[in-house]
């Protein structure tokens, strides 16, 4: 195991681990953790005042170039944003707009998933949101989505939709380092919108998510969507990949909710005989993609996300196990009007800024 991936377990554990010595852990680092809160705190109040005209001590906020709506949310990854903002890009080319998708592009994954989710729009990877979008009018945008940009606050949007997930969910909100919250839920005022992401996750703990999120945003902003299993997809050569159902399969990711993944293949039915975890992004190497294929030999093939296979397909030996991808699809659980509505405020803002669009 690289140093990243011991590096991100100890810190998965740190964060989600019921016991003792986790606790422990968690309590050593709080009074870091208050000095991260009062740094975002002082931050988020700059850029409060930034938003009221002629506030002193403000920051000076950029005109935006086109209407933008940002997808983002409270954790460090694990929510889904990737496939929920590919979502709402297809829903805008649907609706008659000209979205182009701008990301901080962490890694060199995400803009490979947008690009093959959504080849008809423009993917712009540009760390300045602000100067992404400038890009993307020029390539004949008339608006943009920005994903993981809820902190990116210096980027004005007319749609800020927060994505909550219902399978890491923790009721208290302990910020970094002490957990993996970049900001408390308190946060969640500053939303458009909240949508709850459910992979594995009972109704149990979905009802518990959507309650907490109405203490800060009313019941008609809240939607919930599955990422849903959608079978698996051939993600080096071209065989046809089988049903789930009963099949013998090593999992490998590189993602920020791991165990969500894996109880996804489970519920479909796959036989999981290991899991290779590595840090969210990582970069696989040909020693990697070898201890692989080397594990493969316990069942019929790896299964891995499609965060994964865009960067595990160049590197898969031609003889060798199967290498599938999990497909997932967003389905719309409630709030389907909520949705819409976001998608509403881009193209009113679009038709007011641009007079040609439709």
């Amino acid at each position: 195991m690289s140093t990243n991936a011991r590096l991100r377990a100890l810190a998965d554990w740190v964060w989600y681990a019921d016991s003792a010595a986790a606790a422990t852990a968690r309590g050593a680092l709080t009074p870091a953790e208050w000095v991260f809160a009062a740094g975002v705190a002082r931050r988020n109040a700059r850029f409060d005042r930034a938003l009221l005209a002629d506030a002193p001590g403000g920051l000076a906020l950029p005109p935006m170039p086109l209407p933008a709506m940002s997808i983002g949310n409270l954790t460090v990854g694990g929510t889904g944003k990737t496939p929920v903002a590919s979502w709402f890009v297809s829903r805008l080319l649907e609706r008659g707009a000209r979205p182009a998708l701008v990301l901080r592009g962490y890694g060199d994954d995400e803009w490979r998933v947008h690009e093959r989710l959504t080849p008809e729009a423009s993917v712009i990877v540009n760390p300045d949101r602000v100067a992404g979008a400038q890009e993307a009018l020029v390539r004949g945008a008339d608006c943009v989505v920005l994903d993981d940009a809820f902190q990116h606050r210096r980027a004005r949007r007319i749609s800020d939709v927060v994505l909550l997930s219902a399978d890491q969910w923790q009721p208290a909100a302990r910020m970094l380092p002490a957990g993996p919250y970049r900001e408390g839920y308190h946060a969640l005022a500053r939303a458009t919108a909240v949508v709850v992401t459910v992979k594995a996750a009972s109704d149990e703990a979905v009802a518990a998510v959507v309650h907490m999120a109405t203490h800060h945003v009313a019941q008609a902003r809240i939607a919930v969507v599955r990422l849903a299993a959608a079978g698996l997809r051939p993600a080096a050569g071209e065989a046809e990949a089988p049903p789930m159902e009963g099949l013998r399969i090593v999992a490998v990711s590189a993602i920020g909710n791991p165990s969500a993944f894996e109880q996804q293949l489970r519920t479909a039915g796959a036989e999981v005989r290991g899991h290779l975890r590595y840090p969210d992004h990582h970069q696989f190497t040909s020693g990697e993609v070898s201890e692989m294929v080397r594990v493969a030999e316990r069942g019929d093939g790896v299964v891995c996300t499609l965060k994964d296979a865009v960067k595990l397909g160049p590197l898969w030996p031609r003889v060798g196990p199967a290498l599938w991808y999990l497909s997932q699809t967003v389905v719309v659980i409630r709030g389907a009007e909520v949705l819409e509505q976001e998608c509403d405020r881009v193209l009113a803002a679009r038709r007011a800024t641009i007079p040609t669009a439709g």
